[in-house]
């Protein structure tokens, strides 16, 4: 296993510890530090991973795999640990982890069909702006301009989440047409 598909599963075995301390004790200031430093920690493998796997040519269909899935994980994780907070609403969570079942299935008839689909810009996109979403309902300051700009972050966060969708599913109608249904 090279190096950025170890940083794919390091990532994906942060995320217990991750929640663990997300949800322990909400009351406690350094539990969410810490779930905070967990969570930035799993989000920069992935900015490492892909970096490192283009520069020395180390893509592999494990990664282009993992680490799309590590992602989802870690975000879906971090989310549903902030409904359980109340700083997020169920259904934009539900909206975000039915994008990520579609893609994952696309993904999974692709795969069938001996073919790989690797993370967009779209897709990238998204996930930056769910990683700063995140980061900063973790933080949860109570100062009027960050909570706007959370707010504004969630939304295009939303928003690129179905953008992104769009652009697999019209970039891949191949792979519908192709399946055996």
């Amino acid at each position: 296993m090279n190096l950025p598909n170890k940083l794919t599963v390091a990532r994906v075995v942060l995320i217990p510890f991750f929640v663990l301390f997300l949800l322990a004790d909400p009351a406690n200031a350094t539990y969410k530090w810490i779930a905070l430093a967990l969570f930035i920690i799993a989000s920069l493998t992935d900015m490492l991973d892909g970096k490192i796997a283009r520069k020395y040519n180390l893509i592999t269909d494990f990664g282009k795999f993992m680490d799309p899935l590590a992602d989802k994980l870690l975000v879906c994780s971090a989310m549903i640990g902030l409904i359980e907070l109340g700083r997020i609403p169920s259904w934009i969570v539900i909206v975000i982890i039915a994008r990520e079942f579609v893609i994952s299935g696309f993904r999974l008839i692709a795969a069938d069909n001996g073919k790989v689909i690797a993370a967009s810009y779209w897709g990238k996109f998204k996930t930056t702006f769910q990683m700063i979403m995140v980061i900063l309902m973790i933080v949860n300051l109570e100062i009027s301009w960050v909570q706007i700009l959370t707010q504004i972050i969630m939304w295009i966060a939303l928003a690129l989440t179905i953008i992104s969708l769009v652009d697999y599913l019209v970039k891949n109608k191949d792979v519908m047409a192709g399946a055996s249904i």
